[in-house]
């Protein structure tokens, strides 16, 4: 039996991670939410090894809460963490760190601060807690959902100016495994530290957005990004579903070991980011 903590799992990548991983009825998954009243998707698996706790990665209490439950689940181990939790934008993630509009041009530190918040402080915040359990488990993997658009070179070729907060808060949740590798006492218990990047993937189908304006809005963000992909990368074929990204980043996930850790990788093992 393997167990698994999957951080923001009520949509998207993470609710993917929980469907896939789930299907070993051997496996514990404990799906972390921020509402488990907006979990319809996850409860509608109807799987009997999949835990729904209600917990945002900025709140220490809430997590500590969590930390308590996966323990009387499991007797106190876990195997496997995969801090998925991450704040993209709200509603600006196409502008660039001078171009905000003047209507919200006072937006730019909030939204790099909620980043930071959420894509760094909370992911060290979860992973700490979660450490002693850890230690006990079996594998000892902690894997960090980051993006291509943290590696500057790949920056550099597509040549696209948004999605700041959440590139540049991810470029710092880089540096984070690299420093939880380089704890003397993680390298000794055989610990695997992984920066792991899904590629372009389509998301908007699991989103739950209703709202057309927001519909629209989130259409032009991905038709945007596309656009700049195929720019770069002309055998660019278009965003991957949750599916695909996920059954990747499995496999790259199950062959990783200590050996490996401080990477950041793609969805390939490799840096072939798309």
């Amino acid at each position: 039996m393997v167990s698994y903590v999957v951080t923001g799992a009520n949509r998207g990548i993470g609710l993917e991670f929980v469907r896939q991983l789930s299907v070993g009825s051997d496996n514990s998954v404990f799906a972390i939410v921020r509402d488990k009243s907006r979990a319809a998707k996850l409860e509608g698996l109807g799987r009997k090894n999949v835990y729904i706790l209600e917990a945002d990665v900025t709140d220490r209490a809430a997590i500590q809460t969590a930390v308590k439950q996966v323990s009387e689940v499991t007797g106190g181990t876990l195997d496997v963490l995969i801090n998925n939790a991450a704040f993209i934008g709200d509603g600006r993630e196409m502008y660039g760190l001078s171009s905000y509009p003047p209507e919200v041009e006072d937006k730019i530190g909030e939204d790099l601060l909620k980043a930071f918040n959420v894509n760094v402080v909370g992911t060290v915040t979860v992973t700490n807690l979660f450490l002693p359990l850890l230690r006990v488990g079996k594998l000892k993997k902690v894997i960090m959902i980051s993006t291509a658009a943290a590696d500057a070179e790949f920056t550099r070729k597509v040549e696209h100016e948004g999605v700041v907060p959440y590139s540049v808060s991810k470029a710092a949740l880089n540096m984070v495994v690299e420093k939880y590798a380089q704890e003397k006492r993680n390298r000794e218990e055989g610990f695997t530290f992984l920066a792991l990047a899904p590629g372009a993937v389509d998301t908007r189908e699991m989103e739950g957005v209703t709202d057309p304006e927001q519909i629209e809005e989130m259409k032009k963000m991905f038709d945007g990004i596309v656009s700049s992909l195929q720019k770069a990368v002309p055998t660019f074929e278009g965003l991957a579903t949750p599916e695909r990204a996920v059954t990747l980043m499995l496999e790259v996930i199950e062959k990783a070991e200590p050996g490996s850790s401080r990477s950041f990788l793609s969805q390939y093992g490799n840096k072939e980011w798309l």
